[in-house]
Formats: C-alpha cells, sequence, structure tokens
C-alpha cells in the first residue's frame, strides 16, 4: 500500500501519487513520506523542493491510508468550554498553527463544564482515535482522567489548573498576575477596590483573587467587595450595578479576565453615568486584541496565547512520543499591560504598543512561595 497516494490505486489516471512527488522533486519515495510526516531529520530546503514538487502536480497526502500504516491519526482534540472569550479564539489559532508545524491537525469541540457532558465529548474524540486532547478551561472528573489513562491517550490542560499535580498543565502564573493588580491599583492611591472574580471553582480564577487578595494586604488593604461572576459578562454587569448600589462604592475594580472586564467598563459609563478612569479604574486579565481598542484602552494582565499554545502543544508531543517532560506544571508569566482604564500611579507610563514591561519596581512584584 502506497500510504501517500492522493487518491489510490497508484496509476489510474490523473491519479498523482508519492512515487510522482519523488520523480518530479529528485527524490526518493521514502523521502517524501518523511516530508509529510515532518520528520525533523529531513533538512527544511529538501522538505520545501519536495513541498514545491507536490504543489506543481497537486498531490495530498493520504492521511487514512498512513495513519492505518502507522498506527497515529495525526489529529489532536481540542476540547472548549465557550468561544465567548475572544483569548480562546487566539488560543485555537496559535494551537492549530504550532502543531501544524509539526505536522498534525486539531479536532475542536465544545463542552460546558458539566462533567457528564465534557466526558462525553473527550469520549467521541477517544472513538476517533485522536493522538492526544488539550483540555482548555474545561473540569475533568477522576473518573475522566482514568479512562484516559487507561486508554493510553495523552492530554494536557490547557489555561486550566487542576489540584492533581500529576496532571500535564499550562497556564499564565494566574496569583502572581492578580498581585500586580493589586499593587498597581494601591500604588495608584486607590483605597475601596472590588474584586469581580473569575469561577471560584477554577484553580486559575481561585488563584487570581487568592494573588490579589494577598497583594491588596501587602499594602494595608482588603477588597470591598469580592463578587463570582463566572467569567460570564451578564453577571459582570450585573454584579457592577450591585456594587454602586451601596453608601461605599469602589474606587478601582480589578475583573478576573477582559470579557468581563469589558462588561465593567461599558456598565460604568453607560449604565451608571461614571468616567473611567476618573471615577472609577479597571483592571482586566488576558490581554485579548480588543483591550487595545481605543474605546477601551484597558489597562490588564497579558496571559501569552502564543508562548501558552506552543509550550502546551511541545508537552502534549513529548508526552504522545513517549518523552518524559522536564516539566509537567507549566506557569508562563502574565505581564502588567498600562493603557488608560486605570490611573496610572507615580513612576510609572503607559506601556509601549509591543507590550515591554512598565517602568518601576512594581512589575517585579515577589511571586507566591513554593
Amino acid at each position: 500500500m502506497d500510504s501517500d497516494r492522493s487518491d489510490p490505486p497508484r496509476g489510474g489516471p490523473g491519479k498523482v501519487t508519492s512515487h510522482d512527488v519523488a520523480a518530479r522533486a529528485g527524490v526518493s519515495q521514502p523521502t517524501v513520506s518523511r516530508v509529510f510526516s515532518s520528520d525533523p531529520k529531513v533538512s527544511p530546503d529538501l522538505a520545501r523542493r519536495v513541498r514545491r514538487a507536490a504543489d506543481e502536480l497537486g498531490y495530498r497526502p493520504n492521511r487514512l491510508a498512513r495513519s492505518l500504516i502507522t498506527g497515529r491519526s495525526r489529529t489532536i482534540g481540542l476540547v472548549l468550554a465557550y468561544l465567548d472569550n475572544p483569548f480562546y479564539a487566539e488560543a485555537i489559532a496559535h494551537l492549530s498553527a504550532a502543531l501544524e508545524a509539526r505536522g498534525y491537525h486539531i479536532m475542536v469541540r465544545i463542552a460546558s463544564n458539566l462533567a457528564e457532558e465534557v466526558d462525553g465529548v473527550v469520549d467521541d474524540m477517544v472513538d476517533h482515535q485522536v493522538d492526544g486532547i488539550i483540555l482548555a478551561s474545561v473540569s475533568m472528573s477522576n473518573a475522566l482522567t482514568g479512562r484516559l489513562r487507561d486508554a493510553k491517550i495523552p492530554f494536557v490542560l490547557f489555561n486550566r489548573g487542576q489540584e492533581d499535580a500529576s496532571l500535564a498543565t499550562v497556564t499564565s502564573a494566574n496569583f502572581d498576575g492578580g498581585r500586580r493588580a493589586a499593587h498597581f491599583l494601591a500604588a495608584g492611591g486607590h483605597e475601596r477596590i472590588a474584586h469581580i472574580s473569575g469561577w471560584q471553582k477554577s484553580l486559575n480564577g481561585r488563584d487570581r483573587q487568592a494573588g490579589f487578595v494577598a497583594g491588596l494586604a501587602e499594602n494595608g488593604l482588603e477588597p470591598i467587595d469580592i463578587i463570582d461572576s463566572h467569567y460570564s459578562r451578564d453577571i459582570a454587569a450585573a454584579a457592577t450595578r450591585e456594587l454602586f448600589k451601596g453608601t461605599i462604592r469602589p474606587d478601582a475594580i480589578f475583573a478576573g479576565n477582559d470579557h468581563m472586564a469589558f462588561a465593567v467598563t461599558e456598565t460604568l459609563r453607560f449604565g451608571l453615568g461614571l468616567k473611567v478612569p476618573g471615577d472609577v479604574s479597571v483592571i482586566g486579565y488576558d490581554d485579548v486584541a480588543m483591550a487595545a481598542w481605543p474605546s477601551f484602552d484597558l489597562t490588564t494582565l497579558r496571559q501569552p496565547a502564543r508562548r501558552m499554545a506552543e509550550s502546551a502543544s511541545a508537552l502534549l508531543l513529548d508526552l504522545i512520543a513517549g518523552k518524559a517532560p522536564k516539566r509537567n506544571r507549566i506557569e508562563i508569566d502574565s505581564e502588567l499591560i498600562v493603557r488608560g482604564s486605570a490611573r496610572i500611579p507615580p513612576g510609572w507610563k503607559r506601556s509601549a504598543r509591543t507590550g515591554p514591561s512598565p517602568n518601576g519596581a512594581l512589575s517585579h512584584a515577589p511571586r507566591r512561595p513554593k
């Protein structure tokens, strides 16, 4: 069987095979197979020559035939809880690019955080014989973890920590990010600070909140209120209105992600007639593309989506290859991006467009003790 035929059998009219590509490129047929298997031993120049010949002939490798021979589908399953948060659109693009560069493609499925729905979606992916799974912001039951391990399906948690330290996980440094937000607001002279938090059943939401509370305490402050808004725009908007019903009103709000921070900002401006940052400072978390729009100009903690995606992809592919990873749990620093939605403390300045760290010692706030 020629596993690289565009459409077997070889020799039929109009059917381009890997042998044809080999003849056009002046290489052997096994070399063509190695190129389309993304073999790292093939030189970049040779790979370009083979792919150019394939394009000229209109050749496409038969992935199904190859998977039957190798036992690998070259497919990675990606499970997401939701796509409302624009961070995940960016993450999917980076994950897809990182995996395609290694000869894989992704199968994307959406599942709520209900354990039975996540379990069903993952079971379906196992039935499709994916080589590995990335679970992005979805919860995993112990039963599901056990089934994946029994089925020998490698998996990585992306932007969702779990208490089980044995699980392969890639997140931003959420505790440190929350602490940086607190230090920045305290340095700006704010004293009545509220937190519209992410979902407290997620480790990310809990870590960001814990870091924020710790950072305020280091400045002799405590939050005037904390409201779990489940990473929901609607709940964040309602929480903002609730915060301003009493006599003690916030002069700053830290939102658990940008998706909620946008709702907070719009509610303050258009629902309550307040100025941002004149009356209330707002900080988010993610630094999605919309955060830089002039209408939001959001100060936020940057989750480096590209670096997180590349780390998650590399970690998963090591697991697929049977390699023991150097680190099973990866935390990537979140950088504070200073824009115009929060009062800028003395000695600080707006971040440049490329997002370098702001000047000032607070950009190097100490990390949580391990």
